[in-house]
Formats: structure tokens, C-alpha cells, sequence
């Protein structure tokens, strides 16, 4: 089974025997592939009922909550990544959820659909509607998506948060793009984070 492009990108950093917790783990995609292919310990934490079924099934140790409110029980540095894959605009206080995970992890992975892509750009110049693609496959009225975020948001979230960046990855139609002009071309960014 291929993972999906911004996960693959993870799982190709995380250092092999790491310890990881997974927020907004899905159906455990990335933390099986983890756990097989990089004997990783990896945790979940994932607030839908469905996914946390599918995780289990796969034999992964994963936990329903929420990641606004149920990271707080987890001691600090008891993981050496925190990862946080397409989450981050799901997330009701974001730059919250990025304190609890540099608190939690000795490095954060966090992944995220950048809304300044030039196609979404296009799509509200244009059309004056809300776009869907294939990142962001949802209408705005059943999105999950409540805050939207660019790759410049972010880095400015994190200057302002005085998290350094120890490495950033950028897709477009999930190949590998340039950093130069990230903002407007790609339409997925991943970076890793230390505090």
C-alpha cells in the first residue's frame, strides 16, 4: 500500500525505533507503515470513531480524542516525533495544538493543504466560489477545514512562536516542488519543527 505523498515524506524522516505519536491518525495508514518498515512505537490519537476502528483492526495502538483538548494528558518530551498530518486547519485553536505538540515530541511533522495555491487563487478570482481539488476535495459547507491556512501563515505562526524549522518540503499534484515561491505553487507543504 502507497502512502499518500505528504506521509511518505514523513515516514522517509522519522528516525527508525523513533517513538511517534500520530494525531489525527486516520485508519493508521502512516503508523503502520512506521511500525513495519521503521520498527517505529507509534501511538494514535484520532477523533473520528470509524478511523479509530480501521487503526485497531491493523493491529496499531490508537485512541479516540480530540486534539484541541486531549493532548493536554500527555506528559512532556514522552515522544520523540509529534506528528500532525492535515490537521492543522481542522483544528479549533490551532497555534495551541502546535505548543502541545513541540511539548509532547522533542520534533513535530506538520502537514497541511496551503489555501494561497495558485489554483485555489484562481478559483476565487474566477469563479468567486470556494475551489475544490483534489486537496481539498470537500465543498465549503461540509468541509472540516476551519481555519485556512497558507505556507506563509504558517511560517509567520511559527516566527511569532520562536519554533525553528529543522526541514520543509513542498508538493504539487504530490511530486516534490521548489521552496521558491512556495505560497503560490505548491499546494501542500510539510515541515518539521523544534522548539
Amino acid at each position: 500500500m502507497s502512502l499518500r505523498p505528504d506521509l511518505a515524506i514523513i515516514a522517509d524522516h522519522v528516525e527508525p525505533g523513533a517513538r511517534v505519536l500520530d494525531i489525527g491518525c486516520g485508519d493508521g495508514a502512516l503508523m503502520a507503515a512506521l511500525r513495519d518498515g521503521r520498527r517505529v512505537d507509534a501511538r494514535g490519537l484520532e477523533i473520528d470513531s470509524a478511523n479509530v476502528s480501521a487503526a485497531i483492526a491493523r493491529g496499531l495502538s490508537v485512541v479516540q480524542g480530540d486534539a484541541d483538548v486531549d493532548l493536554a494528558g500527555y506528559p512532556d518530551k514522552s515522544f520523540d516525533y509529534a506528528i500532525l498530518s492535515q490537521t492543522l486547519q481542522t483544528a479549533r485553536n490551532p497555534h495551541l495544538v502546535l505548543d502541545q505538540l513541540l511539548r509532547i515530541g522533542e520534533r513535530a511533522f506538520v502537514s497541511f493543504p496551503n489555501f494561497a495555491h495558485w489554483r485555489v487563487r484562481a478559483s476565487l478570482l474566477w469563479g468567486g466560489r470556494m475551489p475544490v481539488t483534489n486537496v481539498l476535495p470537500e465543498r465549503w459547507y461540509d468541509t472540516p477545514n476551519i481555519h485556512h491556512v497558507t505556507i506563509d501563515d504558517f511560517r509567520a505562526l511559527l516566527k511569532e512562536r520562536r519554533i525553528a524549522v529543522e526541514g520543509a518540503w513542498f508538493l504539487n499534484r504530490g511530486r516534490p516542488t521548489s521552496s521558491a515561491a512556495a505560497n503560490f505553487r505548491a499546494e501542500h507543504a510539510v515541515f518539521l519543527l523544534k522548539r
